[in-house]
């Protein structure tokens, strides 16, 4: 049996504890997500740096799960956008049984094989493209389709699993196994095993984008500031990055559509909206270097 499937042997007559003690169990059983994923971590930094060269090169992100799995894998997809300036059409999502499952559960739907498979290659993927297969069995017949037309073109496979040794976590080319163990309420993966898989795609995606310059020290500089909350903290950002003040930071921003990374080359090098992009572009969105 999956260690995700058996039954719990610590918490037996759950029903019968206070609220309290329900809340307590819970609450401690949701910590041991994040040490599932500390332990993973040699295999996480591997997947990044294999993800970078190939990201890097112009190729997508995959995300293919069923149920809760396939939820967070869409969750993590866009907000990349907004956070990092990504473009959508680079952070894509499978989920099975459509996008409708995202809001009424489609059961059966992560039975079929087939369907995993052929709504993969609906997306022509290529060698540069990285497909993360999310699924907390390791067996979900979708997502195990998927992967086998994804290695089919040699796009760069990252299975996420909540079990060891299973198909998906054989099958990948990098295997992330977040050794969860059995669920307070027994098989119910949306607990802690769901929590692990959601740091471990905040860590890949997050650390991903790091290598890929959009981030400057630990500053969110690549933000799209769409809203008045964004467009505050696009001038708090450029403050701190420049030493300038508010209305100077502003002003530079108006210039540049809110661009945080230009803005703060236009401060620092006293440069037009317009050099300072080129600057920018001319190393390749490397805020560091373009400074320098």
């Amino acid at each position: 049996m999956l260690k995700t499937e058996r039954p719990s042997t610590q918490h037996s007559q759950l029903d019968l504890y206070s609220v309290e003690e329900l809340v307590d169990v819970l609450v401690d059983d949701q910590a041991l997500a994040a040490q599932a994923v500390k332990a993973a971590s040699s295999s996480i930094s591997a997947a990044v740096t294999a993800m970078a060269s190939r990201i890097a090169a112009g190729g997508r992100l995959v995300y293919v799960g069923a149920g809760t799995s396939g939820r967070l894998g869409i969750l993590d997809s866009v907000e990349l956008p907004p956070t990092f300036s990504w473009p959508p059409e680079r952070a894509m999502s499978l989920l099975a049984g459509g996008l409708g499952a995202m809001f009424q559960a489609v059961e059966g739907a992560e039975d079929d094989r087939n369907k995993g498979a052929a709504d993969l290659r609906l997306l022509y993927p290529n060698f540069n493209d990285v497909i993360l297969l999310l699924a907390a069995s390791g067996t979900t017949p979708y997502v195990l389709g998927a992967l086998q037309a994804a290695r089919t073109v040699g796009a760069l496979t990252i299975g996420i699993a909540n079990n060891p040794g299973t198909p998906l976590m054989v099958g990948a080319d990098i295997g992330i196994c977040l050794d969860t163990g059995a669920e307070v309420i027994s098989g119910s993966t949306r607990l802690k095993a769901g929590t692990a898989q959601k740091i471990a795609l905040n860590t890949l995606s997050s650390a991903l984008m790091v290598r890929l310059n959009k981030v400057y020290g630990n500053l969110m500089v690549d933000l799209q500031a769409t809203n008045a909350k964004l467009i505050e903290r696009a001038v708090r950002l450029t403050v701190h990055a420049t030493g300038a003040d508010a209305e100077a930071a502003r002003q530079a921003l108006e210039q540049c559509q809110y661009q945080v990374k230009v803005a703060i080359i236009m401060l620092k090098k006293s440069q037009t909206a317009a050099d300072a992009q080129a600057l920018l572009d001319h190393h390749t969105g490397n805020l560091r270097a373009a400074l320098k």
